[in-house]
């Protein structure tokens, strides 16, 4: 019985390790490309092992493209958009799920629809608008269209629901406490798990967006993104050249992820203790 228990979790283990192999091949790959010339990367088969011409490749990136500037720009542009979409979305799922107000059910199911509209058939008017607005080639172009997610108001308004007593809220009223003392002191600490998740792929989200801020900006005021297609330029493109600035352009994202990946896995498992 002892031999026969350990075989699914043996299997369970090999199946996790495999899916782990799997998932990380492609940024192991482009290390090994960002690493290597282009020469070697058009071998058959190509080597799996990384090469000496990292540094070269990345100080080709440096020259052919503004890197700093445009890993700058979109740190700033993705760092504002996820606190105004964290932001805006917690109060807007905290007011659409506990508090009540004529018209929640509309406005909320008129927040929802939005997500049905495709993104690209507001760009005409979103160019005009920022046009008018003498925003072209700036950030904010770029910012203030994002700081508002449909997607994050309604996975608030979700996890709000469920996940905080209309009890706490009504203790707390009768100790005297305001509407934005509740949210500062109560919804914000029982929705972190959540905001971890939402900020983590907004921050995803808005650091890989190429088609609005390649409309919106130019060479001069560059994304990360934006800067990538001036990489591996000529008749036949460096590909060595393009992986080394996907692995730069890459690295703030794993930042990221690891520091609001705790607040993740840490959420699920005091909700999993509660449970």
């Amino acid at each position: 019985m002892t031999a026969r228990a350990r075989r699914p979790g043996r299997l369970v283990y090999g199946v996790l390790i495999l899916a782990v192999l799997v998932s990380a091949f492609p940024l192991y790959w482009t290390v090994v490309a960002a690493s290597r010339s282009n020469a070697d990367l058009a071998r058959v088969p190509p080597s799996l092992l990384p090469g000496p011409h990292l540094m070269h490749n990345v100080r080709q990136v440096l020259a052919e493209a503004d890197i700093g500037k445009a890993l700058l720009n979109s740190l700033i542009v993705s760092g504002s958009i996820t606190v105004g979409t964290v932001l805006c979305s917690t109060l807007a799922g905290f007011a659409f799920a506990k508090l009540r107000f004529r018209g929640r059910g509309l406005l909320l199911s008129l927040t929802v629809a939005t997500m049905m509209i495709p993104p690209q058939l507001g760009v005409i008017p979103l160019f005009m608008l920022i046009a008018r607005l003498q925003w072209v080639n700036q950030l904010q172009a770029v910012i203030l269209p994002g700081l508002v997610s449909a997607f994050g108001v309604f996975f608030m308004r979700q996890f709000l629901a469920q996940s905080l007593p209309d009890e706490l809220i009504e203790a707390a009223r009768i100790d005297g406490a305001s509407t934005r003392r509740i949210f500062w002191s109560i919804v914000v600490p029982v929705a972190r798990p959540a905001m971890a998740v939402l900020g983590l792929l907004t921050f995803m989200t808005a650091w890989n967006d190429f088609f609005w801020p390649v409309v919106a900006l130019s060479s001069q005021e560059p994304t990360v993104q934006v800067a990538l297609r001036q990489l591996g330029g000529g008749y036949v493109h460096d590909q060595s050249v393009i992986m080394a600035g996907t692995l730069l352009g890459t690295l703030p994202v794993l930042l990221v992820f690891g520091l609001l990946g705790r607040q993740i896995v840490g959420g699920i498992m005091q909700g999993a203790v509660k449970g």
